[in-house]
This record gives C-alpha cells, sequence and structure tokens, in this order.
C-alpha cells in the first residue's frame, strides 16, 4: 500500500489472534473475529473481561501486542499517525460518562467535534442542526452539560458522534449511568441508526435484557479470550 491511506468500500473490523498485554497483565487474549460493515454487535462480558480494551485498539489507544487489526484494508499495527487520525476521523464514539466539555453548550460541544475532523464549514450549523433534531434536543442545544439529565446527556454525546457522519459507532457501556426509561430510549436509537443508515455499531454492556431485546450477534468475553459467540436470529 502507498504512503496515501486507501480504505477498502467496506470497512470490515478483523481481529486476527490479538493480544493485548499491559506489563504481566493480560486484557486480551488470542482474539479473533470480523465485524462486517453495517452490523450492530454487542460485547458482553462481566467487568474486566476486556471490552474496553477491545475498543481502545479499535480507536488506535493502544496497539496489539501480538496479531493483527484491520480497519477496512489497513492493518492499524503497520500504519502510520497520519493514516491512523484519518481512520480515527470515520468512528464516532460513546461513552458511560459522556466525556463533555463541561464549559461548552451542546452545540459547541458538537462543532468541536466537527472542527476536529476538518468537517466543511459551509455545512456547519445544518449538520449540528440535524443531530440535534435526530436526538430531539432541539429545546437543549444552547444549554451546558450541568443543565441536563443524564438521558439527555448521553443523546449529546450521541449526537456529536454522528455529527462527524461516522462509519462505525462504538458505544462503550452507554446506558450504565441511565434510568430505564432512556435507556431503552437510546437503544432505539441506535437501532434505527444502524437500519437507516447503516453504520457499523459496536456496543459493550452486561444488560442481558438489552442483548435480548434486539436480534442481533453477541459475542461474548471472559478473563480476556472469547467465551462464545451468539446470533439470535439463528436461534430462532
Amino acid at each position: 500500500m502507498s504512503a496515501a491511506l486507501r480504505f477498502s468500500s467496506r470497512m470490515n473490523i478483523k481481529f486476527n489472534n490479538v493480544t493485548k498485554k499491559y506489563g504481566i497483565i493480560v486484557a486480551v487474549s488470542q482474539i479473533t473475529f470480523e465485524v462486517k460493515s453495517g452490523e450492530f454487535v454487542f460485547i458482553a462480558g462481566p467487568s474486566g473481561a476486556g471490552k474496553t480494551t477491545l475498543l481502545r485498539l479499535i480507536l488506535s489507544q493502544t496497539k496489539p501486542t501480538s496479531g493483527t487489526l484491520e480497519i477496512g484494508n489497513v492493518d492499524l499495527g503497520q500504519s502510520k499517525k497520519h493514516q491512523l487520525e484519518k481512520i480515527r476521523k470515520k468512528i464516532g464514539v460513546i461513552y458511560q460518562d459522556y466525556q463533555l466539555i463541561p464549559d461548552k453548550t451542546i452545540e459547541e460541544n458538537i462543532a468541536l467535534a466537527l472542527d476536529i475532523v476538518s468537517y466543511p464549514k459551509k455545512n456547519l450549523h445544518h449538520q449540528i442542526d440535524e443531530v440535534i433534531r435526530k436526538v430531539n434536543l432541539t429545546t437543549r442545544r444552547f444549554l451546558y452539560p450541568s443543565q441536563l439529565s443524564g438521558g439527555e446527556l448521553q443523546r449529546a454525546s450521541l449526537a456529536r458522534a454522528l455529527a462527524i457522519d461516522p462509519a462505525i459507532i462504538l458505544a462503550d457501556e452507554p446506558t450504565g449511568n441511565l434510568d430505564l426509561e432512556n435507556t431503552w430510549r437510546l437503544i432505539k436509537l441506535l437501532k434505527d441508526i444502524n437500519q437507516t443508515t447503516k453504520t457499523t455499531i459496536i456496543m459493550t454492556t452486561h444488560n442481558s435484557d438489552i442483548i435480548d431485546s434486539l436480534d442481533k450477534r453477541v459475542i461474548f468475553l471472559r478473563d480476556g479470550m472469547v467465551e462464545k459467540e451468539i446470533n439470535h436470529q439463528q436461534k430462532q
């Protein structure tokens, strides 16, 4: 491959025998699976199973100790910094603790995300309007994070992720701080986004009710290894 990054037309994610160690701690061990472009996949398992480490590897926040991880036709472990940055700009992330900047309004948080990915300025306001409308936060756009409820904060986090027109959304325990009503509202939003835009969604969770509510593939981790995989559609 030349120095210029060329994405595959389908941004599949491929783990091939990936192990990640932090000193003597093995966070994930010999992980092999593929997430195809447009899939909605749950990564499930107890705390410490390796779920967040997998997301950090996809985001190139850390690199495999051994094995290979590819997005599209790009081996993340062998790519240069500018190549990894280009891939990162195609990935939206929502976190359990939201990670919104407290001294910026919801609109300003979204605008900052767009600025980071060099989104065309002429389309900036339209894009902000569109994602705020999509998550039903029109009346909250000029408020600060401290003025929003937990459900509103998570929808704002989703709006920020959607704003960059991502090929992939990573959702790390996104319902962990939400009540029941807001949990299901967020799950419906993610399901609708996956169905309408074919955005790949990888969501970590230990909530079996959420997993059972959707006919999606589930990869179960335990002690850093893939314990089993289930495709709910195949069970019917």
